[in-house]
């Protein structure tokens, strides 16, 4: 992380050292490539669990090494107790799966100056910075259907057992990322891209709890489905999640976009 960090830092003030008016252009594209989570249920192998992601793309080329950009992404997100490692994971037996809605807005800078259409200038990488919106909804299957984890509560959110309450389903992302961005004609882009998003929340798995909830304790309050669905691992006792960590979700794959207007002749590096 901090390494991105300090990459991200050198190539704003490289780029910005070199800002020159330029004719700025817009370009509208599609992205299409795969989400995969890291969190709880998936510590340590972000390349399990790829699903299916695509979205739409709005870049405001700014100049020719910085660029305003929107995206909007729609994805899945999962993770299994079964598909881990370790036993003690096995054991909890726990499992979920989440769309992911994200609007994000920020810029990118690129390493090398870039143009769409130029004669010269027709590739480059870049870095990605942002700030993003996303919904989710964690499920689970229970007796082969579809639950929802949320308003089950079942950490004790809602009722005296956990003063947290709820937690909400809109949170809030930073994604970074890097990638290369190449010219295909005139008007045409073609973009590899793989970005991390650091998240406020540790539920998008639903787990965020150190501990489980008593039973005896939560089934008073409520329902059995809750009871069932807090602990799966048939044990009273054991470590739920883990409440010092946060989840992060990322996406890696292409974009191809097009240039809004007529290709600029005028160039500025």
């Amino acid at each position: 992380m901090k390494s991105i960090l300090i990459i991200f830092v050198f190539f704003a003030f490289n780029s910005l050292g070199q800002f020159h008016t330029a004719l700025s252009k817009s370009e509208f594209g599609v992205m299409i490539g795969g989400t995969s989570y890291i969190g709880e249920l998936n510590q340590f192998t972000p390349y399990k669990n790829i699903n299916l992601a695509g979205g739409l793309v709005y870049r405001y080329n700014i100049h020719s090494r910085l660029s305003f950009r929107a995206n909007f992404l729609y994805g899945t997100l999962s993770g299994d107790d079964a598909n881990s490692t370790i036993e003690t994971n096995r054991l909890r037996n726990l499992n979920f799966k989440t769309t992911i809605y994200e609007f994000g807005a920020g810029v990118e800078f690129s390493y090398f100056p870039f143009q769409l259409g130029h004669d010269r200038y027709k590739g480059t990488m870049y870095v990605l910075a942002e700030l993003a919106v996303f919904r989710m909804k964690p499920t689970t299957m229970y007796n082969g259907t579809e639950v929802e984890l949320r308003n089950l509560g079942t950490e004790g959110q809602g009722t005296p057992l956990n003063s947290k309450g709820y937690y909400n389903l809109t949170q809030m992302s930073i994604p970074i990322g890097v990638g290369v961005k190449l010219s295909l004609g005139k008007r045409i882009g073609l973009n590899f891209e793989i970005g991390l998003r650091k998240t406020f929340t540790d539920y998008i798995d639903d787990v965020g709890a150190n501990s489980y909830v008593n039973p005896i304790e939560l089934a008073a309050v409520s329902s059995p489905t809750t009871v069932a669905l807090s602990n799966r691992s048939g044990r009273l006792y054991g470590q739920r999640g883990n409440a010092a960590n946060k989840d992060w979700y990322l996406f890696g794959g292409m974009m191809l976009t097009v240039s809004l207007g007529d290709p600029s002749r005028c160039y500025s590096h």
